[in-house]
Formats: C-alpha cells, structure tokens, sequence
C-alpha cells in the first residue's frame, strides 16, 4: 500500500493528513497557532512558529495511522499564498514575520504605483490587480523598513518565498530554494504567460531576482525531505491553498468552478492553457503546471468569510462555538432588515478596495443577535455571488453548477442562501478537505500512485446538492440592499481621514 502525505498549511493552524491509494484518511494531525497584529490592518505570522505547528501535525498523523517514515511514499504540499516569508539562508532564521496576506500595510504603496499609472502594466503582465494582498509589495515593505534585510541583502545572504517555499526550505534542512509556479504566479512578480520571474517587473518594485527561489511545475520530483521524521521522502506535489482545492474537486475541464469556504472564500474556474484577461477585476492566474504544461484558472478573492463566524463568536460572544452559527441564523425567517458587510480586511474581488471596512446597517431596537447571524451568512454569501456575476462576464458562458468545500460548506443554511442569491446548482464534496486532498494527488500523480486525472474524477463523490429555492424577485430585492450598503462600507478609511 502507498501513502501520500498532504501538508496543509492555512491562515489560522497547520494540518497533516495521510491518504492511502483510495484517497481515504489514515490519519491527521493539526496545530493552531497565534495570529499578530501589530497594527490596525497588519497581519503577521511567526514562521518558526508555523514550521513548529507543521512538525507537530506530521507527528501526531504518522502516530494515529501506526506509520513510520518509511511507509510514506510521497509529500504533497499546500499552502496560504500570498503570505511572504524572509530569511537568512546562512543561518536559516527568519529576519521578520510573515506578513500574512490578509496584511493592508502596503496600501500606500499600491496607491502611489496606480496613480503613476501602472496598474495596468502590471496586470497584464501578471494577470493579477494592484493590490497589497500579493508578495510584491510585502518584499519591497521588508527591503525599505526592516535594517536586518538590508544587512543581509548586502551580505548576499537575503532569500525570501511564500510558505511553501519555506515548508520546502525547513523539510529539506536548507537544501532546497524553490516556488510551485502556482504560488509563483500570485507575487505580482512572474510572468503569467512565460511562467518565470519578469524582468520589468523585478526592476518596478527594486526587487532582486538573487533572493526569489526557483519556480517549479506542481506534480514532479521536487526534493527530498530530510528531516528525520521523513528521511528521503520525495516531495513530489505542491500548489497554493485555492489551486490545490480545484485539483482536489476534479476541476479539470474548462469551466468547472470550485469555491472553498474557509478563512476566506475563494472562486475558481478552470480556462485550459490560456490565461483569460478578465473585464471585471478578477484575477487570472497559474492553476497548476504539470509535465511544462500550464494550465489556467480565474479566481476571485473574498477576504473574509470563515473568519466572520470566528469574529461573531470570539470577538461578539454571540455563540459559544461555530458550528451554532447556524441554527441560530435559522430561528429567525430573516434578516430583520440587518445587512452585514465583512470588510474587515478592505474588500477583494471585484471590488479591491483595501480602503473598505466593515459595516453592520439596519439595525433596530428589534434587532437580535440571531437576525445578525443570519445577516453574517447573507454577507458570506452575497460576497460570493459578486464574484460569481463577475465571472459570468469574463467567461461569457453561464456558470450552471459549482462544487463546494472548505470547513463553512458545512452549513447547510449558508450553502441554501448561496444557491438562492447565485442561481447555480451546488455540490458539496463529500471529503471538505479538497485543498488537503488536492495536494495529495498532485503528489501521488508525480511518482504514478495514481496514472490519470480520469482515475481522480472517478475517486471524487459529491455529498449533498443545493438548487434555488428562492423567488427571483425576492433574491433581487436583496441583492439591490446588499449592493447600497457594499458602497457605504467603501473607500471608508480615506473618508475618515
């Protein structure tokens, strides 16, 4: 029997998970670990403390499945995106933390770089927007403030990569500098066409190529691990969080779409070897590169979905627990005229207004907590269905269908709401760790566990379905409110200047 080891390294915890060669779950392993915020609107995170999570995770999975290293054929890795890590590689310590993808502190910047008008510049280059979410801006932050990083750069020994470069980094004890080219694509720094480090864009934000890592393919050798947990493991699979779920749900074809809801929620759809140029500020991006062949996705990036539940729950007490979200949103037949705009982060997709900040209108002496939990699915839901509009445009056909994971598909209340606001029939997997599984077959793909993406889309089983139950009318009327009250949440901080 082959087991393939998936890393799962997100926003708020580090998760390990073993899948045998029926892609069924031998055992897992998961750590949270702290968010810092030492600013309004910064995000950072400790990466030793990441790669100490991670270790503990690969320990407690390899222990509940009764396996050593050596049963372990391959190591698929996942990961947070845009989140940049620094560091010495003669030391091997990191110089600052993470700054977190969530993290706005680059804002200004993005402001100056659009008003000299080099937005579009960039866009086509890069398929993506000017926005402080991707690395670009992160590492020139890092160059301009942190003295340790011009000690370093200056020394030569400055290297810098998202998470999964210094996952790849950590595993390998320092033997390995390289990007998956999926991740690669979201720095704002490669070229979406050529897939390789731009040179223009390197000299735009005076950053240079010595400290970026090499860009490799998603399912291929990679490197061998060399920590003594999974001494001469090949790691053979890699690709960002949202990628990495597209895989997973057998999005393989061009237009299957996927949305995983978890931190944040993310849309993707498929657009085969050639990247689309999107009209409606949707990102196009690398969906995974196998055998030097590139395949393509569109993306839209809503920053804060299951983060939402959380803050209700930690920072308003309104429930004990997130998974009582929603039958308290469904005591109540509605909103009660409460509409709930999370912009905590500003607002991504196809807004991008780093600007924006949450709002909560409507509110009444009737108002209870159970109308704003229902009005906290609403915003999840209606921030997914902007995207989804969007994408309907920039892929001319009609979406008809969507496949559905991540820890908030769960609820069956949120998936009905979307099905009503969006007008698409909706599957849920039936294993909600599409990102962690997706990671896992790229991985068993590139040492043959499995010989196809056919073998894959027979594997996948769907759980429950969601159609629209809702008038047309009614989703309509909604869709206007949530509409007027997106506009009195932007472009908030500046007003408030």
């Amino acid at each position: 029997m082959n087991y393939v080891l998936a890393l799962d390294q997100g926003t708020t915890s580090s998760r390990a998970i073993i899948y045998d060669e029926s892609m069924m779950v031998k055992g897992t392993g998961q750590c949270a670990f702290e968010q810092i915020y030492p600013e309004p609107g910064w995000v950072e995170h400790d990466p030793e403390t990441i790669w100490q999570s991670m270790l503990k995770s690969i320990k407690h999975a390899l222990q509940q499945a009764s396996l050593g290293s050596n049963a372990i054929t391959a190591i698929g890795i996942t990961n947070q995106r845009e989140t940049l890590v620094v560091w010495d590689r003669i030391s091997g310590k990191p110089i600052h933390n993470a700054i977190v993808w969530q993290d706005r502190r680059t804002a200004d910047l993005c402001e100056k770089l659009a008003s000299e008008g080099l937005e579009d510049f960039i866009s086509e280059k890069t398929g993506l927007v000017l926005d402080p979410y991707f690395s670009a801006t992160k590492i020139r932050w890092i160059l301009d403030h942190i003295p340790a990083a011009k000690s370093a750069l200056a020394q030569g020994s400055l290297v810098c990569g998202t998470i999964d470069s210094w996952l790849v980094w950590k595993l390998t004890q320092g033997k390995t500098h390289i990007i998956e080219a999926s991740n690669a694509s979201r720095t704002s720094l490669l070229n979406l066409d050529s897939v390789a480090w731009d040179e223009e864009l390197l000299r735009l934000f005076n950053i240079p190529q010595s400290i970026l890592p090499s860009v490799v393919g998603s399912s291929e050798h990679i490197a061998l691990s060399q920590i003594p947990e999974l001494k001469g493991v090949p790691i053979t699979g890699i690709a960002g969080d949202q990628q990495a779920a597209l895989f997973g749900q057998t999005c393989f074809d061009v237009g299957d779409t996927k949305c995983t809801y978890g931190t944040g929620c993310f849309l993707l759809t498929n657009t085969g070897a050639k990247p689309v140029r999107s009209k409606s500020r949707l990102l196009s991006t690398v969906a995974w590169r196998i055998n030097n062949e590139t395949t393509y996705a569109l993306e839209g990036s809503v920053f804060i979905g299951g983060a939402l539940v959380q803050w209700l729950r930690d920072n308003l007490s309104i429930v004990d627990h997130a998974s009582e979200i929603e039958a308290l949103a469904a005591s109540v037949a509605d909103n009660g005229g409460v509409t709930l705009v999370p912009a905590f982060a500003g607002l991504g997709a196809p807004y991008w207004d780093p600007q924006a900040r949450g709002t909560i209108l409507g509110l009444t002496r009737g108002t209870t907590s159970a109308h704003i939990a229902r009005a906290a699915l609403e915003g999840i839901a209606m921030q997914v269905t902007d995207v989804i509009e969007a994408m309907r445009g920039d892929m001319q056909d009609e979406l008809s269908h969507m496949k559905v994971d991540g820890g908030a598909s769960a609820n069956n209340l949120l998936m009905q709401i979307q099905a009503d606001y969006c007008a698409l029939n909706i599957s849920r997997a039936k294993n909600l760790e599409s990102t962690a599984l997706g990671a896992a077959t790229l991985a068993g793909l590139g040492v043959g566990i499995w010989d196809s993406a056919e073998k894959l889309r027979q594997l996948w089983q769907p759980e429950r379905q969601f159609s629209r139950q809702a008038e047309a009318k009614t989703t309509k009327k909604a869709r206007n409110t949530w509409l007027r009250a997106v506009e009195r949440a932007r472009h908030w901080q500046i007003g408030d200047e």
